[in-house]
């Protein structure tokens, strides 16, 4: 890791010798002479004296000498610890865990196939729900994750990664606790009426834009846009200013402040497996085995 020069300097401090420091290092002695001069010449220093018996170290040589010990075994520790580094990677599956993704479902598919990846072991990494920044976190796949998980049938998302659905969660209305339709077993859209319901902007997810093609039907729910992906705050929101919010039956427990109800309708989004779009060969396979677990 370090250049020639020092190498050939700490050599010849160790054996007394060019000649025998050129033997260690199968060059020429006017080689290794030329590489301690030119070491020389860049530090403005003498490192060694040159004498009949062989060569000692000047007092600025036997400092240099010191450090230099000091970095090839920091260096050593360096590329040892690197491999392990390299060692783990290659037998572990990085997965990416949120408030609003959890791990949970995935933790699920991996007690069925985890005997299918012997010496295999999961890392799980943890990341924001920020609606900014939420699409670099798709964009990490492959390289900060191996997987996501959650719900996903958003047109900007899958333009980052590949997916395989496991399933289906429900959309739900989502309310403060002290609401009057908090009490409710279910809601109904006429329950909505005189209410400004929060959701996402129509265009990138179709499951959300068929909620709101019914909603518009009744034009006594008025709609109000958040920002395209949720996070936290938009929660926060809701709390705040006690509008309903449209959400989904896997966040129930997203807010303490919060709860979430059915409503009577049949909407609902995919769920599932994240990952980047040319999966390395272990990822693929995985893939693979999960999708044959849910396949009808």
């Amino acid at each position: 890791m370090f250049n020639p020069q020092l190498t050939a300097f700490v050599r010849v401090a160790d054996l007394g010798s060019f000649n025998k420091a050129a033997e260690s290092l199968f060059i020429s002695p006017t080689a290794v002479m030329k590489q301690v001069n030119a070491l020389e010449k860049h530090l403005d220093l003498t490192l060694l004296v040159r004498g009949r018996r062989g060569v000692s170290l000047t007092p600025e040589g036997r400092v240099i000498y010191r450090y230099a010990r000091q970095m090839f075994e920091q260096s050593a520790k360096a590329v040892q610890e690197a491999r392990a580094a390299a060692d783990f990677a290659a037998t572990t599956f990085c997965v990416g865990t949120s408030i609003l993704n959890p791990c949970k479902p995935f933790m699920d598919l991996w007690d069925r196939l985890a005997g299918q990846f012997p010496g295999y072991r999961l890392h799980i990494v943890p990341f924001e729900d920020d609606h900014e920044g939420i699409l670099g976190e798709i964009g990490a796949l492959g390289v900060k994750f191996d997987f996501l998980i959650g719900a996903c049938d958003s047109r900007q998302w899958l333009d980052h990664c590949r997916f395989l659905p496991l399933g289906e969660y429900h959309h739900c209305v989502a309310v403060p606790r002290d609401h009057p339709l908090a009490g409710r077993q279910r809601l109904t859209l006429q329950d909505l009426y005189g209410q400004t319901l929060m959701m996402v902007k129509r265009g990138d997810s179709p499951s959300v834009d068929r909620v709101r093609a019914e909603v518009e039907r009744h034009p006594a729910i008025r709609i109000e846009d958040t920002p395209q992906f949720y996070d936290l705050e938009v929660f926060n929101r809701c709390a705040q200013t006690r509008q309903p919010l449209l959400t989904l039956d896997c966040w129930t427990e997203v807010h303490p402040s919060l709860v979430t109800l059915p409503v009577d309708w049949d909407f609902h989004i995919p769920y599932g497996l994240m990952y980047q779009k040319d999966p390395i060969p272990d990822v693929a396979r995985f893939v693979e085995l999960a999708q044959a677990l849910v396949r009808p």
